[in-house]
């Protein structure tokens, strides 16, 4: 098998000199590029874009949020040919949400090519509207495996002239149980394509993914490595009955805004989203058993600071970028190192700075041994009796999330929403938050003071000339 192995680091020196410009692109892709204010590579970006665009097959390992999508994005492109109208390029994604935003990114690169059609099939919306998209024809699909495998059985998608094929978060998928799903798929491809395959880490199943399905595959490997200064991470000794009871310790003494919580199984979850609650603490929880709509509704809360926790398995929270994330608590220590370093990065991002803050009984200290052997540093041990705080208020996110009835489909748009609370409502711009207008409903985010006027003022009023329902969530 030939193989380059490339290891490197996300620190800034990888990406010095790495300019899209030096690449073998469209004159259109590049102006796009500059448009876009795309300039220096991501390491992900510098290491992978020759191999791909040279045509060979690749398996790559980068994390969420590494710039990986334009990695993949620019090769497939590269690859269409526009004037031919079939489905030349297919991604698959684990869930809806990296899908969409997946779509995004490919319709923003695509923008200087005339007419490109880019479908978005996942499970959780109803077939025939996708049926019908199909019938009228597509350049690239992107969607989940159970989906596209569903119209495939149905003959609604046909991939006799696809010629790149990408897995991304390909161990997620494997992770959530669709290694049948994706075998069926791909065997239903042309073995004359380029295949790409995304991960965040690199377990057995990856490497028998690639061995089925990719050809004498280029290797990529980027260590992540968090800058020190930015992650500041603290380990506490914890018996294991204190364990649940510990987080609220935590939460009141370092007061975060925002934290994503770690748990190891969907029931301990379940047992801490029960604990927390009963402390006052605004909490939810992120699982494999909730519905799509349910799902979408906890990450818009999250996201817009109306949820002050939000815990979660690797599993459920794989694929999550949240921006402004103060602190990511280990509840249970991964057996796994490098699932370790992937959850504590999703804290300290951008100019941000975070805290990482892990529990470890007795039993649990020889993981502690090898997540220390690798990220090449020693723990920082703190004592539990040192958790004190003189704040005893309530942990409240600082929104609320209110739920209007009608989105896309009434051609609403989140200026139509802000318009109505900032003007007959009278509330100030400051007073509210992100706006998510999906196919049936807008969520706005709105200060916790104001939320119960707002509901009120709202339902009395209009947006886009028409009366809407609101309710808080």
């Amino acid at each position: 098998m030939n193989k380059t192995i490339q290891t490197a680091s996300s620190s800034a020196e990888n990406t010095v000199g790495h300019l899209f410009n030096e690449l073998s692109l469209s004159p259109g892709l590049q102006a796009t590029l500059q448009q876009l204010e795309y300039r220096t590579m991501t390491p992900i970006q510098a290491a992978s874009l020759p191999i791909t665009l040279a045509g060979y097959d690749l398996i790559a390992q980068a994390k969420t949020g590494s710039g990986k999508t334009a990695a993949f994005a620019l090769a497939l492109l590269t690859n269409l040919n526009p004037r031919c109208f079939a489905v030349q390029a297919m991604v698959l994604c684990p869930t809806r949400e990296l899908a969409d935003q997946v779509t995004q990114e490919l319709r923003r690169l695509a923008r200087s090519v005339d007419n490109i059609k880019i479908l978005t099939l996942c499970g959780g919306s109803t077939m025939r509207p996708q049926v019908a998209s199909l019938e009228h024809g597509a350049h690239i699909v992107v969607g989940t495996p159970g989906r596209i495998m569903d119209h495939l059985q149905r003959n609604s998608l046909n991939l006799e002239e696809l010629n790149t094929l990408v897995l991304d978060e390909a161990d997620r998928m494997l992770d959530m149980g669709f290694y049948d799903d994706i075998a069926f798929v791909v065997k239903r491809c042309p073995s004359k394509r380029q295949t790409l395959l995304f991960s965040a880490t690199y377990p057995n199943g990856i490497a028998g993914l690639a061995r089925q399905f990719l050809r004498n595959p280029q290797e990529v490997k980027l260590l992540e490595q968090h800058e020190e200064n930015k992650i500041r991470q603290r380990f506490y000794e914890v018996e294991n009955e204190l364990r649940l009871q510990t987080i609220g310790l935590l939460l009141k003494h370092y007061r975060p805004v925002s934290t994503l919580a770690f748990c190891n199984t969907k029931q301990q979850c379940r047992d801490l989203l029960e604990v927390l609650q009963a402390q006052g603490i605004n909490a939810l929880t992120l699982n494999g058993d909730l519905e799509q709509r349910e799902r979408d509704q906890v990450l818009i809360q999250f996201a817009n600071r109306s949820c002050s926790v939000l815990v979660a398995t690797d599993v459920a929270a794989r694929g999550l970028d949240i921006a402004q994330l103060e602190a990511v608590i280990n509840v249970d220590v991964t057996p796994d190192p490098e699932i370790h370093i992937h959850r504590i990065g999703r804290t300290g991002r951008a100019d941000e700075n975070g805290w990482a803050l892990s529990l470890c009984s007795l039993s649990e200290m020889p993981r502690i041994v090898a997540i220390t052997k690798m990220m090449g540093s020693e723990p920082e041990w703190h004592d539990l009796a040192t958790l004190q705080s003189d704040d005893n208020t309530p942990l409240a996110s600082p929104m609320v999330t209110l739920q209007i009835l009608g989105g896309r489909k009434e051609k609403i748009r989140p200026g139509d929403v802000l318009g109505a609370l900032t003007g007959e409502a009278g509330f100030t711009r400051e007073q509210v938050g992100k706006i998510t207008v999906t196919d049936q409903s807008t969520y706005v985010a709105v200060a916790r003071n104001i939320a119960r006027e707002a509901v009120r003022k709202l339902s009395a009023g209009k947006v886009k000339g028409k009366t809407v329902k609101v309710r808080a969530l």
